[in-house]
């Protein structure tokens, strides 16, 4: 490394002496050790005479007797360079002198120049010491002056920058005295300049301090730790000289009285007590009382009589375990207190068990009678049982009390009481005793069977097999025995000249319900009775509840087909025109089912159709309609079957075939008829036919509303045969009957008749085919509904003949 040509000499940080000796060929120089790298020692150049323009042309080289290169010259200025810092301390390792030797080798001419460099020590070392902590034992027994000696400090550097010094911390008990080697080296040893007492003190904490005469100077520390050994100086002393303790009679063997505590400053076996007993403690104390000798603790021995003494006194002795040892005493008094020791007893003297559940308020079950030996407050006595039960205690003389009834009983609720009485004095603590009875009550027949629920609905599906199982009514009566034991019995009611006991059966012993007959949705649709559940007591006791039973629906009646009306069996043939337009209503099926609701909702389909494309059928309302005209190339017959099937679950069904026959004939169609007023060209015999039969028809009509209305005014009379019921043949609608005559606020009826009206040019309502009758049964008007039947009584039948008419 060469140092730079502008690089100055570090005058104010190194002190450079360079001195030429002539005589011996060796140049000198000093320098102080840690000089920066870079440094300038000096200029060789100049000093050994040598031009520096041939010093590279010289190949000029330094060589240094160690084990590092610490210096090199600058071969440009010919400048002696620190190359690496110099620590005088690991240079020289023991010398109080330092120096370097260093040869410059030059070439052309060969040259070789001798070069010394001093080596300067700088304070850059702090003392310390070989051991941080000094540790010292010092009896407190030790005289004052007594010297300790010290490890001393060491510091690497040299001279002045030495160890120069100790100094102590600040201590009451100790001090240090400095003192020099032969050698120079400074020492220090510990004085005791006062007493030690290890109870007051037991550890001292001292820190020594180690200067060098180094600027600024360097301070390195130990920490003395002195640890007071102890001596036996101090006596045991108990916690107070004399004890005064109040023991209770009959106090258990082994139970403690009291606890000695004497302590002792000294540590170790000189702090180490044994306890016992002074030549003054009576031997009856002694075999009353047992005293530990290692913990001072005072338990009884035997058992303690009030009545023998009253008084025990004695005298103990605390001792140390000291090569010699000391010791110190107390006193101790215990004073026998009387003792709360028996129990107060109580008896039962009378007793009334089993009792009935209603037995009345303050009536007496019991007599008890109580007692203590004790005198004074130990011998006073409280009674009582617990709060929570339904009886009280009530004083009657002295040491007697009763034992009442105080609310009323309930076996419902609690069969049993176990009654505990309880007797407690007023001792300190107090003594008790309890005495355990047993109240059984025996039951009444208070409490009314009551069924789970007021009211029950069940469903019965109709058809059901009779001794059907319909369900389970049962009540419970918390009563026992024949108080509990219930009978169960349907409420008789007449209904439709039959009362409920032939139509239900409940078991007595049990309450389950059955069926007896067979029941029909048609004709019976609810039954609302009552059912009685009676206990067995005196007098017994009943509770009923309503019972309402629901005839279930089932599909089991087949689709009636009414319109177009034709005889069990036979075909219905139609003519209609093959001029029929598109859309004509060509006839109208309707079927009816005295089932519920849903299982008689009815759709319609062809079954058989001779020609799809030519007439459709709605599924809903049954009617036939054409899809289009007739042509030249369709039949003249065509063949309709159509199939009625209900909603139920499996359907049924009913199926009515209609032949249709088509002719030239300007017939008109339903609608046409209904729509277009009639035309009379004159005044025909037919047409004088017709008013006649019109105004007999409505005579007819007349008389049938009177007729009606008289019957309805009266009472029905019931029939066993027939018994009146809900049910409806038909349909449920919005229709009412009135004299035979149907009126309708619907289409339905009147469809009905349309559909069979088709005969000749005018329209006459004829409601069946000749020769045949449509029946309709009048019937009540409370039911609401209709019943068609073939023979049925109080029926207005009526038959209508229609003669050919020519054209």
């Amino acid at each position: 490394m060469e140092a730079q040509p502008s690089m100055k000499y570090i005058a104010t940080f190194v002190l450079v002496s360079a001195v030429v000796y002539t005589a011996s060929s060796v140049t000198h120089y000093s320098i102080p050790e840690e000089m920066e790298v870079g440094s300038v020692v000096a200029n060789l150049a100049a000093d050994l005479g040598i031009d520096v323009q041939t010093l590279g042309m010289r190949k000029l080289r330094l060589d240094i007797l160690a084990n590092k290169k610490y210096l090199d010259v600058n071969k440009d200025t010919g400048e002696l360079f620190i190359l690496e810092r110099i620590d005088r301390e690991y240079v020289c390792t023991s010398k109080s002198v330092c120096y370097l030797k260093l040869e410059v080798i030059l070439e052309n001419p060969v040259r070789i120049f001798n070069i010394e460099l001093e080596i300067m020590d700088i304070n850059d070392n702090a003392p310390y010491f070989r051991r941080d902590t000094i540790h010292l034992d010092v009896s407190e027994s030790t005289s004052v002056g007594e010297r300790f000696s010290l490890s001393n400090a060491v510091d690497p550097d040299i001279g002045s920058n030495s160890i120069k010094g100790y100094y102590l911390s600040e201590s009451a008990n100790f001090d240090i005295e400095v003192q020099t080697g032969r050698d120079g080296s400074k020492f220090a040893d510990l004085i005791l300049k006062k007493s030690l007492d290890r109870e007051e003190q037991a550890l001292h904490n001292l820190i020594l301090t180690a200067i060098d005469g180094g600027v600024p100077a360097r301070s390195g520390t130990a920490s003395i730790i002195v640890r007071v050994l102890d001596t036996n100086d101090n006596t045991p002393q108990f916690d107070t000289d004399s004890y005064t303790i109040n023991l209770t009679e009959n106090a258990p063997i082994g139970s403690l009285v009291v606890k000695l505590n004497a302590s002792d400053r000294d540590e170790g076996s000189n702090a180490d007590i044994v306890y016992s007993y002074s030549l003054y403690t009576s031997e009856k104390t002694q075999q009353t009382f047992r005293l530990n000798p290692d913990n001072g603790e005072i338990r009884v021995k035997e058992m303690i009589n009030y009545e023998d003494f009253r008084i025990y006194d004695m005298e103990i002795i605390a001792t140390d375990k000291a090569v010699n040892s000391l010791s110190g005493k107390c006193k101790v008094k215990i004073l026998v207190t009387d003792m709360n020791d028996n129990h107060p007893e109580i008896s039962i003297k009378s007793l009334s068990s089993p009792v009935k559940e209603d037995i009345p308020v303050n009536t007496v079950i019991a007599v008890v009678s109580v007692s203590d030996k004790d005198s004074g407050e130990n011998g006073q006595v409280c009674i009582h049982i617990s709060d929570h039960l339904p009886f009280a205690l009530k004083e009657s003389s002295d040491s007697y009390y009763e034992l009442i009834v105080s609310e009323p009983l309930d076996r419902e609720k609690m069969p049993e009481y176990d009654i505990t009485i309880t007797v407690t004095d007023r001792g300190n603590p107090p003594l008790s005793d309890n005495e355990t009875i047993t109240l059984e009550l025996l039951d009444v027949n208070d409490n009314v069977p009551q069924f789970p629920q007021t009211f029950y609905t069940i469903p019965v599906m109709e058809n059901n097999a009779p001794g059907a199982l319909l369900s389970s009514l049962t009540a419970i009566d918390p009563d026992l025995h024949e108080n509990q034991y219930l009978v169960y019995f349907i409420i008789e009611k007449e209904i439709v000249n039959t009362s409920m006991s032939m139509l239900f059966s409940i078991n007595p012993e049990n309450g389950n319900l059955y069926a007896l007959k067979t029941f029909d949705y048609e004709i019976e649709k609810e039954f609302l009775f009552h059912i009685e559940a009676r206990d067995s007591g005196v007098p017994p006791l009943n509770s009923n509840v309503t019972v309402h039973i629901i005839i279930m629906d089932q599909n089991d009646n087949t689709p009636v087909i009414v319109s177009p009306w034709r005889a069990h069996g036979s075909v219905v043939e139609e003519k209609i025109p093959r001029s029929t337009d598109k859309g004509t209503l060509i006839a109208k099926v309707i079927a009816i089912d005295s089932d519920s609701v849903h299982n008689s909702r009815i759709t319609y389909q062809f079954l058989q159709n001779t020609d799809t494309t030519l007439f459709s059928l709605d599924q809903y309302n049954g009617e036939i309609r054409t899809m289009r005209m007739f042509s030249y190339r369709d039949s003249r017959h065509q063949r309709l079957v159509v199939i009625a099937k209900d909603n139920g679950e499996p359907a049924l069904s009913a199926t009515v075939t209609i032949k249709l026959s088509t002719v030239e004939t300007a017939l008109k169609t339903y609608a046409d008829m209904t729509e277009v007023p009639l035309e009379y060209d004159i005044f025909s015999d037919l047409n004088l036919y017709l008013v006649i039969g019109l105004g007999s028809v409505s005579f007819l009509l007349l008389i049938t509303i009177l007729v009606t209305i008289v019957l309805k005014c009266q009472k029905p009379k019931p029939s066993k045969a027939a018994p009146p019921s809900r049910n409806s043949v038909i349909s449920e609608r919005n229709s009412t009957i009135a004299d035979s005559t149907l009126v309708s606020n619907d289409a339905y009826w009147y469809s009905l008749f349309l559909a069979e009206t088709r005969k000749g040019k005018l329209v006459v309502r004829q409601p069946v085919p000749k020769g045949s009758r449509y029946i309709v049964s009048s019937i009540p008007r409370s039911t609401g509904l209709t019943e068609t039947s073939d023979s049925a009584a109080s029926t207005l039948q009526a038959s209508t003949t229609t003669s050919s008419s020519s054209t």
